[in-house]
């Protein structure tokens, strides 16, 4: 146990000293260790996507509890993976307790018995730790504040509900293929399996509990693909038809492109400016045997790759803040700064604006993101539709175009184009 906690420890500390990403840390280190049993490798994970989750709140507590600054910082991460572990998991107290005193042990000796007094303190006053903690914003909606302000500022009485979904595990969402099966018989596939769904999308299915994909029926064979709900409504809004040229033209890692395909036969060309990226296009699309052309190009310039044959269907999925999607990627809340949506936007108004030429008369670009600030979404349409008197914006059935994060889904925004005379 107090070699996962020495691991999660180092992997907390990369991201929050140095600014790396969770996904890229931990897989780093699960490569460095072959050995370890899948169980093992899952409660690396675990420890590291939650002392994350549940920083701000963590953090908190830590600064009730230590009586002055801890100059190891590598102690300071090891003792918020161990109050993650005492808060939210099932292993015993005093296991979790003596795994740390031995991980400190090993990282710094001298400070062995202040980790034991600190751990065992917060669980004699673990009550009043966390309501004094919850006091802040950021101790009770373990979010920076500036994310929090940004929400009630924006959403007002639905920032809670907001916060809150940021810091819950994320749903596991089927897409069937309707080229290959239906989702009522596909949902019957997944009882007789005993992996208990729902339907809630023309195309989605929620798991009740997620399981690892070769356990879904058909998974290798392209029945499924596993989507967010969310995400899944960008094919149904672009609406291509059979015989049009789509672009996809932020595509990787490829779940858009594919839903478009498994709903026409269309030309499609997927694009995507990071070539390894969109490998994993190529790699869904031969999976679920479907073809598009692949190219390697930046949205952003396209006379650099373009042919001059314009598109009847764009797809403009931006980059974006990731701030809908944080309970799946929980270093973004610590990652992202106040002064980095600003430059989002900006890049994003750049993409959509070389994009708009591409687009044949008559014509729909959807504009998306997984961002729930206004500043990247509706800000972004409101500047375009300004400067192009070409473009009218479609009335779709999202208020707002809004998609705010919830049980069932990530947070999206759509907002539909046509390109009039």
């Amino acid at each position: 146990m107090h070699n996962i906690q020495l691991a999660a420890t180092q992997i907390v500390q990369q991201v929050l000293v140095d600014g790396r990403n969770l996904n890229q840390v931990l897989d780093e280190s699960l490569r460095r260790k072959s050995v370890w049993t899948p169980a093992q490798r899952a409660a690396l994970q675990d420890l590291s996507y939650g002392t994350l989750r549940f920083y701000g709140q963590l953090n908190a507590i830590l600064e009730l509890l230590l009586h002055k600054h801890m100059t190891d910082q590598r102690i300071t991460y090891l003792l918020l993976v161990a109050l993650y572990q005492l808060e939210y998991s099932k292993a015993a107290q005093h296991a979790v307790v003596d795994h740390a005193v031995r991980s400190a042990d090993i990282l710094n000796p001298k400070i062995r018995g202040l980790v034991n007094a600190i751990l065992r303190n917060f669980l004699r006053n673990e009550a009043e730790l966390l309501a004094q903690a919850a006091l802040k914003d950021e101790g009770r909606y373990s979010h920076p504040q500036w994310w929090i302000d940004e929400l009630r500022a924006q959403h007002g009485e639905q920032a809670a509900a907001i916060l809150a979904t940021g810091n819950g595990h994320p749903p596991m969402t089927l897409r069937v293929n309707h080229r290959l099966s239906s989702t009522n018989d596909y949902l019957t596939q997944l009882q007789e399996e005993g992996i208990p769904a729902r339907v809630i999308a023309p195309d989605a299915l929620q798991l009740e509990k997620p399981v690892p994909v070769d356990r879904l029926p058909g998974f290798f064979d392209g029945l499924v693909s596993v989507q967010d709900a969310g995400a899944q409504y960008a094919a149904r809004l672009l609406n291509a038809k059979t015989g049009m040229r789509v672009l996809d033209a932020c595509a990787a890692p490829g779940g858009k492109t594919a839903h478009i395909l498994e709903i026409a036969d269309v030309e499609m060309l997927a694009l995507d400016k990071d070539e390894k990226r969109l490998q994993r296009v190529n790699e869904n699309l031969q999976r679920l045997t479907l073809n598009a052309t692949l190219l390697t190009g930046d949205a952003a310039t396209p006379l650099a790759w373009w042919d001059g044959r314009v598109f009847e269907r764009i797809l403009a999925d931006v980059p974006c803040s990731a701030t809908g999607v944080v309970r799946r990627h929980p270093d973004i809340k610590w990652l992202r700064r106040k002064k980095d949506i600003a430059p989002f936007a900006a890049q994003q108004l750049d993409i959509l604006t070389a994009l708009w030429p591409l687009l044949a008369q008559e014509g729909l670009l959807l504009y998306a993101t997984c961002s729930v600030f206004k500043q990247e979404n509706q800000g972004v349409i409101d500047k375009f539709l300004a400067q192009n008197p070409s473009a009218k914006q479609q009335t779709i059935d999202l208020p707002g175009g809004a998609l705010l994060p919830n049980d069932e889904h990530d947070g999206f925004y759509y907002a539909l184009l046509q390109k009039t005379a």
